[in-house]
């Protein structure tokens, strides 16, 4: 389960081969409810939950009115663990049940917070979320995981911070080739895990990523939240 702008989840059942795409407001519960139900009596179950959704404002306090700190909270945190909550009745009865939410590793450091509070608080709300759940439900044989991008992934959010250069930027393919090596492995044999997307593939075997990148010739961009990226 995919949502890219808290509108819309996209559920797939891979022993199909067949996709359902339901409009859904992740910020409303009785529309997260209705979304799983019908994913539930479409595939029979949930095996993965993936909290994609993300909204996201780089300003300032002053430059952030409340509507966009609402908006934060609510699809960041709030929909990361209401997603969770509706379907991990469900993931309880699969076999080998995962949750994975895009989000950083935890990080109190001042120079990710200082630039764009309210941003910084609402993702890592959803850091938070993974930290709580992979603790609580761990002795239930749910995974729950979060992954992060070493580098920049180009991606329609780029649209929100101006002045990133593509060329500089890795496909969107490193964190779905990620994603299946996390998902694949058995659930009790992985969770708690803030994961970056290198990591993950070097421990599977691949440590070639030039067919990752945008411009394969052009340094890198280090995304936010990991303080390798910070000046020295």
């Amino acid at each position: 389960m995919t949502d890219l702008r808290g509108k819309t989840l996209f559920i797939t059942g891979a022993s199909r081969g067949i996709g359902l795409a339901i409009q859904c407001d992740i910020r409303e519960e009785e529309q997260v409810q209705a979304a799983v139900a019908r994913t539930v009596e479409t595939f029979g179950g949930i095996d993965i939950l993936v909290n994609n959704a993300s909204a996201i404002w780089l300003r300032g306090t002053l430059d952030t009115p409340m509507k966009r700190f609402d908006l934060m909270t609510q699809v960041n945190s709030r929909g990361s663990f209401l997603c969770a909550q509706v379907c991990l009745p469900h993931l309880l009865k699969s076999d080998n049940p995962h949750i994975l939410t895009l989000a950083p590793p935890p990080n109190l450091n001042p120079a990710w917070w200082a630039p764009h509070t309210g941003y910084t608080l609402a993702k890592m709300g959803m850091s938070l979320v993974t930290l709580g759940l992979a603790a609580e439900f761990r002795g239930q044989g749910v995974a729950v995981n979060a992954l992060w991008p070493r580098t920049v992934i180009a991606t329609d959010a780029l649209n929100m911070i101006p002045g990133v250069e593509i060329q500089r930027c890795r496909k969107p393919e490193i964190l779905a080739d990620a994603a299946h090596a996390i998902l694949t492995t058995p659930a009790r044999s992985l969770t708690g895990r803030f994961i970056i997307d290198e990591d993950i593939l070097r421990e599977h075997g691949i440590d070639d990523f030039n067919a990752y990148a945008v411009d394969p010739g052009q340094p890198l961009l280090l995304d936010l939240f990991l303080d390798e990226a910070l000046p020295t």
